[in-house]
């Protein structure tokens, strides 16, 4: 790698515009291993034969370009899976860039950004300052690699590890960004598997729910989440404990009992325990259903519609359930900024849940922009990696004690 530590692409079939970019990139102290390309095709013979020091880190990319376009090119990259950065740069206006924007997440190309032409200087290096190394998912407070990556297990071996409760709760905290202050904490799953190490959802959760074994999981969380919940409290943290609820769940007309019995043994009060109900699933027996939710409302329970905008009857369950809280979905919130109608799309929620009088809570905020816009369209809480990863419970301990509001609150 370099010396300033990262290498460049510019594939741009303007010469003069693949200069300004060098010359920007240079301003910025970036001095050497800028290559360059006047289309995909050359693009991607670059990025074939580069390797180990001078290996591409970030590729800043045309959409219009002969023979290869941008499209095109980052369809390759996605299939290729190359350890890449994409930046997009073009003249098109903001409703093309955004669309090709969600194109290149859809082929899970790691995009830090897209401008309009001509790119600023203060815009590329706010999008590179978003670049993370290829092998920062070697990070052991993250878990197991995302979906697609994680290892493969047969339902009977991840009924065994249900058996055995070796799965825990790793937690995420919530900010409230007026105060900047930790108001809560989401309990996600994690499978601490004897021979991988920590597992990450996706390897597992499709399988229970499918089975119709999910149950299993939801309550060795619930039981696990409440205690930390009191032990939280006992250490002067009075913060509130979010689990997961599928709506398979609902189906069991004693739900509701049994999840207030669980959280009274452990010594809390259900305010403080907020189930988040998944918004993308489709509710089953509708009417037990209802009732368990409006039961665990009347106990006191915390209701969340979780990834809210992703589903197909996301109005009708806002109306038909007393939810205390509206969770918007990270594809949303993710590079919001700049983006026009990610923007719309975010404020409008923001909106509607406060005149619904209920909380709205932003997930997978990751950077300061996204921070700002959100806190300035008058969301209440985040969450996201900005404020930190998932983490297990003595680290999160740690994290609560160690604290500060400056984290957030000072630019």
């Amino acid at each position: 790698m370099s010396s300033d530590g990262l290498n460049f692409l510019v594939v741009d079939d303007d010469e003069l515009l693949r200069l300004t970019t060098k010359n920007i990139l240079r301003s910025l102290a970036y001095t050497n291993s800028i290559s360059e390309a006047t289309n995909g095709a050359q693009a991607l013979e670059i990025l074939r034969q580069s390797s180990g020091a001078q290996a591409i880190d970030i590729v800043f990319c045309d959409l219009n370009m002969p023979e290869m376009d941008g499209m095109e090119f980052i369809r390759h990259l996605g299939e290729s899976r190359a350890e890449v950065s994409l930046i997009i740069v073009s003249s098109h206006d903001d409703t093309l860039i955004s669309a090709v924007r969600k194109m290149a997440a859809a082929y899970n190309v790691r995009l830090l950004g897209a401008a309009q032409k001509p790119v600023s200087r203060k815009n590329l290096e706010s999008f590179i300052s978003e670049h993370k190394p290829a092998n920062a998912a070697a990070n052991p407070r993250k878990a197991a690699g995302p979906k697609g990556t994680a290892p493969s297990f047969a339902l009977e071996e991840i009924l065994q590890g249900v058996a055995e409760k070796q799965f825990e709760p790793f937690y995420q905290p919530k900010v409230n960004f007026k105060t900047g202050l930790i108001c809560g904490a989401e309990a996600l799953a994690r499978w601490i598997h004897t021979q991988h190490g920590v597992i990450a959802p996706y390897a597992f959760i499709e399988a229970l729910e499918k089975s119709g074994n999910i149950d299993g999981l939801t309550f060795i969380m619930l039981e696990k989440a409440a205690a930390a919940c009191r032990l939280l409290h006992d250490k002067g943290h009075l913060i509130s404990v979010s689990v997961n609820l599928s709506l398979n769940s609902l189906t069991d007309p004693l739900l509701a009992e049994k999840i207030t019995q669980v959280v009274r043994k452990a010594g809390i009060d259900p305010k403080y325990i907020i189930l988040e109900v998944t918004e993308s699933s489709t509710m089953t027996a509708v009417a037990a259903s209802l009732e368990n939710l409006a039961r665990l409302r009347m106990h006191g329970f915390g209701l969340s519609i979780d990834d809210y905008g992703t589903g197909s009857s996301n109005i009708q369950q806002m109306t038909r359930v007393a939810f205390s809280e509206l969770k918007i979905d990270q594809s949303f919130v993710k590079n919001c900024t700049g983006n026009k109608e990610l923007c719309i799309v975010v404020k409008s929620s923001i909106e509607m849940a406060h005149k619904l009088k209920i909380s709205c809570i932003a997930e997978g905020v990751e950077t300061r922009h996204d921070w700002n816009t959100l806190r300035e369209m008058g969301c209440d809480t985040a969450q996201g990696y900005f404020i930190a990863r998932p983490m297990n419970l003595a680290s999160f301990m740690d994290f609560c004690s160690e604290y500060s509001s400056e984290k957030v609150l000072t630019a």
